[in-house]
């Protein structure tokens, strides 16, 4: 039986990484084959991994020491993160994943610092630094638009821009709302809600209202960017799935001197009406290869939200590949009768 053991400074890390009923822990063993115990000394805690499998008790023992790291930066390790931390190295990405999250874009009013939590994350960080405009294509639950934000209330803070502008466009999510009641402003609070809600987490409520009073945040709707140009801006674009192709071009060309312009969409969840073209799937293929034009695509690995949803994403994916095939193969048959009927035909004559 070989065996590796990995120190721990404080208790708090080992309960952290054995998890609720050491619930961590069996999801590792299970995962690699091995068996974790906890050794207690008066020089303190130890985790000991035993296994047969040489090469599975190192990822085990990478697994371990990730989450001893993590485990001083987090208050609980998350079923995410743990998972993803098994998903990396079992995928023979231990030294990305070890890199991974060092960096603090910003601090939330509650004192939470605001890191990638996964590599995909990281990469979508890394091109907004270095691009002027970035369009982050995704599922849900990947952090596109959050992580926007902390990227713009960052650039805000550090005085690199001078306002923020966030924008999406007013499309309902499958269904009618009818004729909201009060003013502009009430009627179009429901579709930027996600917005303030980030906004809120980042700044608080009251330091977002004095920047929105000032002019230093402004939130609108798509429609109200024409015409204008956005200069010293960092502009976030949410939901750019619904954008039409028209509006895209639009929005793209407001962007001013010393500007910075991200799009965000998931390019599975349209509410555009049927047979009208998405802005985001046509503007990703033209400005692919621009330089200074950052592309990023998110996938299930880097959903960040309860662990169903990866399945449930996983879940469509494969449905919509299965009707794929389907609608491949019956265009085909079609064909296939076209050409055995118009053969028929020259027979006959």
């Amino acid at each position: 039986m070989n065996r590796k053991i990995i120190r721990m400074e404080h208790a708090d890390a080992t309960a952290k990484i054995f998890g609720n009923c050491d619930s961590n822990a069996h999801r590792i063993e299970k995962q690699f084959g091995v068996t974790l115990r906890n050794r207690e000394t008066e020089s303190g805690d130890s985790i000991i991994i035993e296994g047969e499998d040489m090469e599975m008790l190192n990822a085990a023992a990478d697994c371990v020491a990730y989450l001893h790291e993590l485990s001083a930066k987090t208050e609980v390790i998350t079923e995410q993160s743990l998972q993803y931390a098994i998903d990396m190295i079992a995928g023979g990405q231990a030294k990305e994943l070890a890199a991974l999250g060092d960096a603090c874009i910003c601090i939330t009013t509650r004192g939470k610092p605001i890191k990638a939590k996964t590599l995909g994350q990281q990469q979508y960080i890394d091109s907004i630094r270095k691009n002027t405009i970035v369009l982050g294509v995704g599922p849900a639950g990947t952090g596109k638009t959050f992580l926007a934000v902390a990227m713009a209330v960052k650039a805000l803070r550090e005085k690199q821009v001078t306002r923020i502008i966030l924008t999406r466009p007013a499309i309902e999510a499958g269904e009618k709302l009818g004729f909201l009641p009060g003013d502009l402003q009430s009627k179009i609070d429901p579709y930027l809600r996600p917005l303030y809600d980030a906004l809120y987490e980042m700044l608080g409520a009251e330091t977002y209202q004095r920047l929105q009073e000032k002019g230093t945040i402004e939130i609108a709707p798509l429609a109200y960017m024409r015409g204008r140009t956005l200069d010293d801006s960092f502009i976030i674009l949410d939901e750019a799935q619904n954008a039409t192709p028209e509006q895209m071009k639009m929005f793209l060309t407001r962007l001013g001197f010393n500007s910075k312009a991200v799009v965000t969409g998931d390019l599975t969840q349209t509410d555009l009406p049927r047979g009208q073209k998405s802005g985001l799937a046509t503007v990703v293929k033209i400005l692919d290869g621009i330089d200074d034009i950052g592309i990023h695509y998110f996938s299930e690995r880097d959903v960040v939200r309860h662990r169903l949803v990866q399945k449930i994403i996983q879940a469509y994916e494969k449905y919509d590949r299965e009707l794929a095939r389907r609608e491949a193969e019956r265009r085909a048959a079609v064909q296939q009768k076209l050409r055995a009927e118009k053969n028929d035909s020259k027979n006959t004559k």
